[in-house]
């Protein structure tokens, strides 16, 4: 997938999400995530990690990662899924300017990751959408 592809595949993700928690059927199997709790967890990758990664392979060399896999984002406990979908969206808006700021040589640019090594920001890109396609499979998008 070409950056512009990847670009796109990774900003359409908060629709594909809207969608599929709006179409997600029945009810929570005991101990399992609503999809309201998967938004919230969207929301916060997206601030601690996603977000804080690209920003420094933007302006650190060759940053160092651990492995990172934040709870839910807890602001706001009485949100609707609906305000929740618009804040993860506005997010996600956010790390695409970050993308859209970036040249081919920040494209070029990487750190090491604790568990996957080497990653230009293609390949965190690459590694968020996966992350995106699980949470999305598990409400059946």
């Amino acid at each position: 997938m070409d950056r512009g592809a990847l670009r796109d595949a990774y900003a359409n993700v908060a629709h594909r999400l809207a969608t599929a928690t709006r179409s997600a059927a029945g009810p929570v199997p005991a101990g399992e995530w609503t999809p309201a709790d998967i938004v919230r967890h969207l929301i916060a990758v997206e601030a601690e990690v996603w977000q804080p990664r690209l920003r420094q392979v933007a302006t650190e060399n060759h940053p160092q990662w651990a492995w990172v896999e934040p709870d839910r984002w807890l602001e706001e406990p009485d949100a609707t899924l609906d305000e929740l979908l618009v804040r993860f969206a506005a997010g996600r808006e956010e790390t695409v300017a970050i993308l859209d700021a970036l040249d081919e040589a920040g494209w070029a640019r990487s750190g090491t990751h604790a568990t996957y090594g080497v990653l230009d920001v293609a390949g965190l890109v690459r590694k968020a959408l996966e992350h995106d396609e699980e949470h999305l499979a598990s409400l059946g998008g």
